[in-house]
């Protein structure tokens, strides 16, 4: 199996400090100079052939010639963290207070890092591995921001793949679907503005929490009478937030939340409810209320072509036992889906073992992955850009 190749056992220990290095040092969204320099910086120690740097800000992308010319393949990783306050108790844990990495985007760098060390060595392939190191996935669209800048166009990449980990997969296992895979991602925030007063007297006031119940209660029809159970979607709201005292009616309250589906039909069916819901509930209760709904990005949909080349690449770093062809959909969101509304390409799930959820303050990337990332990696480019024979 590829993964036994002994080169990519000599880095894993050196990309494993590149790991918890950006694991220490966290960024936000687009914010992420010293995470740009040191990832640069590495490519640099390498010895890729292009640098493109501030790419959608803080984007960087690397190229990498193989030993003949040939089509280009996109290989994308995402280097941002969360505002959450790490309690994973690790040695490297974050020294930013209230940030850290809690997807795993330090893990996915490093790999990323590391098939790169090796594809730079080896050039066993024909044409161009272009290396995409993102900013912003974690709701800032980073992606499409790296789209809008064209430079992937000027580079005319074939295809584009993406990796993400997965806890509780076990290490050394893949998984992956054809079609929809991770679900279109939006974020709602209602205002609703009332009269305030005092509480023993509601008859004079025109309450908000009221209009907000109400909302609250309306939504949880759409997916159960609006959309067809057979495609999914869920409304989360996540917080709903008025007043303070005891003996104050409030003259405002906010609800705020997310919606997720995996079909566009159905996300056009929960936004346009939503909106009648409010638009109703506010006439009713004589209150002012205002729906703002963003659309952050669209459904994740693998192409089947390259989801069977990346099937048949991790099988050949871990065995066919160990990879997933027919994982089910995720509700989880994922920027990545504008890059492949652009370029025939897939997203591959890769074991981080019994460890924390994602976006869990406890989490932290499994070092025992990387071996297994950096493999899949650099064969996708062998198999995907083969020399001639």
């Amino acid at each position: 199996m590829y993964i036994k190749n002994n080169r990519i056992a000599d880095i894993v220990p050196e990309v494993t400090e590149w790991r918890r290095w950006l694991h220490r040092h966290p960024e936000l969204l687009f914010d992420l100079p010293e995470t740009a320099r040191f990832v640069a910086a590495r490519l640099r120690e390498i010895g890729v052939d292009e640098i493109h740097e501030n790419v959608a800000e803080t984007g960087v992308v690397a190229i990498i010639n193989g030993a003949t010319d040939g089509p280009s393949i996109g290989l994308r990783a995402d280097m941002d963290a969360l505002p959450i306050e790490e309690i994973s108790g690790v040695e490297h844990a974050s020294e930013t207070p209230g940030n850290m990495h809690a997807c795993g985007h330090d893990g996915h760098s490093a790999m990323l890092l590391g098939a790169a060390k090796v594809l730079a060595e080896t050039r066993n392939f024909a044409g161009k591995a272009v290396l995409i190191f993102q900013p912003a996935e974690e709701g800032g669209v980073g992606a499409k921001a790296m789209m809008d800048s064209g430079l992937f166009g000027r580079l005319g990449l074939n295809e584009i793949y993406g990796m993400h980990n997965m806890p509780n997969m076990a290490v050394g296992e893949f998984g992956l679907c054809d079609g929809p895979t991770l679900a279109a991602t939006d974020f709602f925030y209602i205002d609703i503005e009332g009269v305030g007063g005092h509480a023993s007297q509601p008859h004079k006031c025109v309450d908000p929490l009221a209009a907000a119940n109400a909302i609250y209660n309306g939504f949880q029809s759409i997916i159960t009478r609006n959309t067809d159970p057979a495609k999914n979607g869920l409304i989360s709201i996540t917080a709903m937030q008025a007043g303070e005292a005891n003996n104050v009616i409030p003259l405002t309250a906010s609800i705020k939340g997310t919606v997720r589906n995996l079909h566009e039909d159905t996300r056009d069916i929960i936004e346009r409810r939503m909106h009648e819901i409010v638009d109703g509930v506010a006439k009713s209760h004589g209150v002012k209320a205002v729906l703002q709904y963003e659309r952050l990005c669209p459904v994740t949909v693998n192409h089947s072509d390259q989801v069977a080349r990346a099937a048949e690449a991790a099988v050949k770093v871990v065995g066919e036992e160990k990879v997933d062809r027919e994982q089910p959909a995720r509700l989880g969101g994922e920027d990545f889906s504008y890059m492949l509304q652009e370029h025939p390409g897939a997203i591959i799930f890769i074991g981080n073992g019994d460890s924390a959820g994602l976006h869990h303050p406890e989490y932290d990337f499994n070092d025992e992955a990387i071996p297994y990332g950096i493999a899949y990696w650099a064969k996708l480019v062998e198999d995907r850009l083969p020399l001639a024979q």
